[in-house]
């Protein structure tokens, strides 16, 4: 079977039997992913499920990106696990439903493909950081050791945790379940070496199977998930009492962040999947509504929020997806395990999961996104590090709010950039306009303009100027009037600045005087 789910050239599979066979490999990613995301925020396994479910059944049937798979993202652990903190499941079930909501609203009023517009280096810098969140959370986790409460402790407590699994005392049994992750880590690694008829089973899936195996084989004594019997007794339904959190600002901050967060990455994911099939593009408004809706229900049923997941969505396309179903599908046969089989979940190690988000964690840093942003410009390399170093000091809220100050910093740094270099060469004086003239630069171009003698022959060359707005050309034409009266001549290339200029006006002739030469050919 090659990846696009054929057999054989001309025995293709019908459309409904290639989604289901790629509904039961996303259904074998997401599994470990929903348990594992649930633990890190601290909240019950089972809402990790739930949030699935509905990602899987209610924003599958309605997607604006038929093969998007959406779920619970390991990038919104640390602020989920902020709000719970301060808000309690309670809470984040009611922060959650109006931040759905703002998602709803913002589809309705078509602004789905705003959320694209986000620095580069401020996602990568995000997820990096959000990378490094998890890894030195769920590395204690991994030890079965009971993280910290923010990034910076986390990261000084890891020696103590180290000597914790190393020197085990007082019969801990936190060895014990370092073995079990350290064997996850190799799993996963090792998975990726595999050959790609063996890879159709998910790595994290057999890294799962292996540790639940050995950890009952050899009966130790670890941490082990938790399901409750009762699958209704999950839900933290929205009362009157806890909507009174809404006169909290903090909480508006948080919805406000959560609906931001979410829904740049369920765009940018849903880009990245338009890049891997043939099929029909994303409808963004529609998605963005989508995804507030299954979001709403999430928080009125107090389960955790969800995106739309780049992994599981690479994962349904490359089992050979062709429509929407593949997603509902898998949401079905999540529900069925936790209806049916919830004792075969609490089988498996928590340090199991952990080191899967430990691996997904290094995996979010993106260390090659570093020397792409280094190829485009140190600008880009240092919004990154400031975004990723903001995020790990304080929250992810903070984070992305200083690396978006860099980045219009830099935008507006760009755009007022202009330079002006004159040289004389045979009784002429050249002058040649660099970077970009907007109404930013105008001061710096009328400074360049001032500097050039008077009453000579005077070329302006264009050829390294990136753009020009109506305000810079119009100072050049009343400057020129100016020049020519002082008796000189002056020769600009009118035609390329008009190419420059950014709409139908570029086409529209500038002033004209009877002693100008127009452009480059009446030299």
């Amino acid at each position: 079977m090659d990846s696009s789910g054929s057999t054989t050239p001309g025995r293709a599979l019908p459309f409904p039997a290639r989604d289901f066979m790629a509904s039961i490999v996303v259904f074998l990613v997401a599994l470990p992913l929903c348990l594992g995301i649930a633990i890190a925020c601290g909240a019950p396994p089972m809402l990790g499920l739930v949030t699935g479910i509905v990602g899987g059944i209610v924003v599958g049937l309605i997607s604006g990106s038929p093969l998007q798979v959406s779920g619970p993202a390991a990038g919104l652990v640390a602020l989920v696990g902020e709000v719970i903190t301060d808000f309690e499941m309670g809470g984040l079930g009611i922060i959650l439903l109006v931040a759905g909501l703002l998602q709803v609203l913002c589809g309705a009023l078509r602004l789905g493909q705003w959320f694209r517009a986000i620095s580069p280096a401020v996602i990568e810098g995000m997820l990096a950081g959000i990378g490094v969140l998890i890894i030195v959370s769920q590395f204690h986790v991994m030890l079965d050791v009971t993280p910290e409460s923010n990034g910076l402790a986390n990261i000084v407590s890891i020696p103590q945790t180290i000597l914790k699994g190393l020197f085990p005392l007082d019969n801990s049994s936190h060895h014990l379940a370092a073995m079990l992750g350290l064997m996850t880590v190799a799993i996963l690694l090792l998975w990726n070496l595999m050959p790609k008829a063996v890879k159709v089973l998910p790595g994290s899936l057999m890294a799962v199977v292996m540790a639940t195996l050995a950890a009952d084989c050899m009966n130790w004594p670890v941490k082990f998930v938790t399901i409750p019997r009762d699958f209704l007794s999950v839900f933290t339904f929205p009362t009157w009492e806890r909507f009174g959190l809404l006169a909290d600002p903090q909480a508006w901050v948080l919805a406000f962040t959560i609906a931001i967060v979410a829904s740049a990455e369920t765009m940018l994911s849903a880009s990245a999947v338009d890049q891997m099939h043939q099929g029909p593009r994303t409808r963004y408004d529609k998605e963005m509504v989508a995804q507030g809706i299954g979001n709403a229900i999430c928080g009125f049923l107090g389960a955790l929020p969800m995106t739309g997941v780049i992994v599981r969505s690479s994962a349904n396309i490359q089992a050979g997806a062709q429509t929407r179903l593949s997603a509902v599908l898998h949401g079905v046969w999540l529900l069925a395990l936790v209806s049916f089989f919830p004792h075969l979940l609490e089988m498996i190690p928590r340090s199991c999961l952990a080191a899967i988000l430990v691996y997904t964690g290094y995996k979010l840093m993106q260390p090659k996104a570093i020397r792409k942003l280094w190829n485009i410009s140190l600008w880009e390399v240092v919004i990154y590090g400031v975004t990723l170093v903001t995020v790990v000091s304080t929250n992810l809220l903070e984070g992305v709010i200083a690396g978006t100050l860099l980045a219009v910093i830099k935008l507006l740094y760009t755009l007022s950039n202009l330079q002006g270099k004159a040289i004389e060469e045979d009784g002429c004086v050249k002058l040649f306009l660099k970077g970009s003239a907007t109404f930013l630069s105008l001061p710096k171009l009328v400074s360049i303009l001032e500097r050039q003698p008077l009453g000579r022959e005077l070329h302006v060359y264009v050829d390294e100027l990136n753009h020009i707005d109506h305000a810079c050309m119009e100072l050049l034409q009343s400057w020129e009037h100016q020049y020519e009266n002082s008796g000189g001549t002056l020769t600009v290339e009118w035609q390329a600045l008009r190419d420059k200029l950014p709409d139908r006006r570029k086409n529209s002739e500038p002033r004209t005087s009877g002693r100008r030469k127009t452009d480059a050919a009446s030299k």
